[in-house]
């Protein structure tokens, strides 16, 4: 069975139509000003209006506070809450009892004590995704393109669901699934022309890539 593909990032009807033909099981909109691929609450209603129910629709947040996830659970048609900040374990099982959704923990990686550090997340969030840490001048925490040592996972279980993200393109997928056997991959920069820009071409092939493996 093939690995299941995010497409993260979504801000055109366009390029969502395009994940959901093409096969995407998670559909990802971002809600963090800093980033090229920020969305308003009700931009993100209109488009995940035109997911289907077999697909998620996750909102992508940055040390959000309860307010805005307030306004986002109830505004943006999401299912699903990606944390991509600081956040603590504590933190987490907040917005979890709070909110009533599956919460992704995105957890930066760097070394192997990175991805040790991570597991003080697993039984805490419903999922992981482990990503490349950001250059030190970044603005925001992922879709930076950039890539980390895939072999920090190879090998490695967890207690619960895990996507794989950070530098993936339809090039290169396929060997980072073979080196860390990842049940999820999530792609942003890796679709796009420029930063915020997706291509529907570059969609379709990184999905096709996924499967075709």
């Amino acid at each position: 069975m093939s690995a299941i593909v995010k497409i993260c990032g979504l801000r055109e009807a366009e390029h969502v139509d395009a994940a959901v033909a093409a096969g995407a099981g998670l559909t990802g909109f971002v809600f963090f000003p800093p980033s090229p691929r920020s969305i308003a609450i009700e931009q993100a209603a209109a488009l995940t209006a035109r997911v289907p129910e077999t697909v998620r629709k996750v909102a992508l947040t940055v040390d959000a506070d309860d307010d805005l996830l307030r306004r986002i659970v109830d505004g943006a048609g999401v299912d699903t809450l990606q944390l991509h900040g600081h956040e603590t374990v504590e933190r987490v099982d907040h917005i979890r009892e709070t909110f009533g959704l599956p919460v992704i923990k995105a957890l930066p990686i760097a070394t192997a004590g990175d991805v040790a550090d991570a597991r003080t997340f697993e039984g805490h969030a419903d999922m992981l995704l482990f990503d490349a840490k950001p250059p030190k001048q970044a603005t925001r925490p992922g879709g930076n393109a950039e890539a980390f040592d895939w072999t920090l996972l190879q090998g490695l279980d967890f207690s619960v669901p895990w996507l794989l993200a950070g530098g993936l393109d339809a090039s290169n997928v396929c060997e980072a699934l073979r080196i860390t056997g990842a049940p999820m991959v999530d792609v942003s920069s890796g679709v796009e022309t420029a930063p915020g820009h997706k291509d529907t071409r570059k969609i379709r092939d990184f999905i096709a890539a996924v499967k075709a493996l």
